[in-house]
């Protein structure tokens, strides 16, 4: 662990109710987990009301959207880093083939049918949407500026100082 330099502002408890002057003492993994909970929640709750799935919205996605057309082991491995299991993202594609959203070529690479690409068309509408209550309120500025804090400090805990 690197010595303390500069000026460092001692860790409060998490609190919520945290005035905007006590910020700065307040732990990150609170605030960041509290906001990856709320915004996760309120997507997949979105979703679910029309019986989709955050999972399903990111392989339709990523079939769609690399600049070759990839193969379902491919995807696995892509999107596997941001599941909760090793399993999930295999599951989540043979449910889009049983639905009718993808297919696999002779090639074996996966390809969104015209249902799929129909079904990613609409999810992008509604993520959109969703995207607007999330940052409403915050400017383009300020969201750029909170990632690259948050970015900072992932690179300062996975030692890559120089992001």
């Amino acid at each position: 662990m690197r010595p303390l330099t500069g000026t460092t502002t001692d860790q409060a408890p998490a609190d919520p109710t945290a005035t905007d002057d006590m910020l700065a003492t307040q732990p990150i993994g609170y605030w960041s987990g509290l906001a990856h909970s709320a915004v996760t929640r309120h997507l997949r709750d979105a979703m679910a009301a029309i019986d989709v799935t955050q999972p399903q919205y990111w392989v339709l996605n990523r079939v769609n959207g690399g600049p070759a057309t990839p193969s379902r082991e491919e995807v696995v491995s892509q999107l596997t880093p941001l599941t909760d299991g090793p399993h999930e993202i295999s599951r989540v594609v043979d449910q889009l083939i049983h639905r009718g959203w993808l297919s696999i070529d002779t090639g074996k690479l996966l390809r969104l049918t015209d249902a799929g690409e129909a079904a990613r068309v609409r999810l992008r509408e509604l993520v959109t949407e969703l995207r607007a209550v999330v940052h409403d309120g915050i400017s383009d500025e300020e969201y750029v500026a909170a990632l690259k804090v948050l970015r900072r400090m992932v690179a300062n805990v996975e030692g890559d100082r120089n992001s």
